[in-house]
């Protein structure tokens, strides 16, 4: 599942944001201040980076630098209310990928994302399937056997990462980092409630579970029997 990182001091504004983009079934970790939007870079992996530019204390461009600096690769998308030619050249050179002055529509905003995650270094596949299940990365939409059906964000965010990793073992640990916000405490519990839900309702009469437990590893959706 696709996980973002928004930077934003204004908490109104900064929840808004946050509520929108996981209405559009993204995972999102969010931070108020430029220090701590830095720490989060540093030690979780994001696939977009909403990062606005008037941060108290260490600002928007002060934290794309640092984190350039560093070696990070994640697409940036920088939000301002600065409009000059010269703000947008120093955002740019700075490191941003992109470059949203305030005010701006969600809509366009979303589209931003959608267009950064398109780029080659971010390129995946948009329609993921096994056997009857097919999952499709642009609408969100989930089907069995050409019947939609509807999932939680959580269950839609594992399902995805499974499809993406078919015959491959994942552990808790992997799921919770990628599916979950950063600062989760998921347990091992709220993860097997979590694949019970998901495995009855993704499941077709008669046949096996493609997600199978492989004990004291993780899970892993089998490929091999579809």
């Amino acid at each position: 599942m696709t996980k973002l990182l928004v930077v934003e001091d204004d908490a109104d504004f900064r929840d808004r944001l946050e509520e929108y983009l996981k209405s559009q079934r993204y995972t999102v970790d969010s931070a108020s201040t430029g220090s701590e939007g830095s720490e989060k870079l540093k030690f979780f992996q994001y696939d977009v980076v909403v990062l606005d530019w008037n941060l108290p204390g260490m600002n928007g461009v002060d934290v794309l630098r640092e984190f350039r600096a560093a070696g990070g690769k994640t697409p940036v998308l920088m939000l301002t209310g600065r409009d000059q030619v010269a703000d947008k050249a120093l955002g740019l050179d700075s490191g941003a990928d992109d470059y949203l002055t305030k005010p701006f529509s969600l809509l366009e905003l979303a589209a931003r994302i959608r267009a950064l995650l398109r780029r080659p270094q971010h390129v995946q596949q948009t329609s993921l399937t096994a056997g009857e299940l097919e999952l499709d990365t642009v609408s969100r939409e989930v089907l069995v056997a050409g019947k939609k059906v509807e999932l939680l964000p959580l269950e839609y965010g594992v399902l995805e990462f499974l499809l993406r990793h078919p015959n491959h073992v994942v552990s808790h640990n992997q799921l919770v980092e990628r599916v979950w916000k950063s600062d989760s405490n998921a347990t091992t519990e709220a993860v097997r409630t979590l694949m019970v839900s998901l495995r009855k309702k993704i499941g077709t009469p008669g046949k096996q579970s493609l997600i199978k437990t492989v004990h004291g590893l993780g899970y892993k959706l089998d490929l091999v029997q579809s």
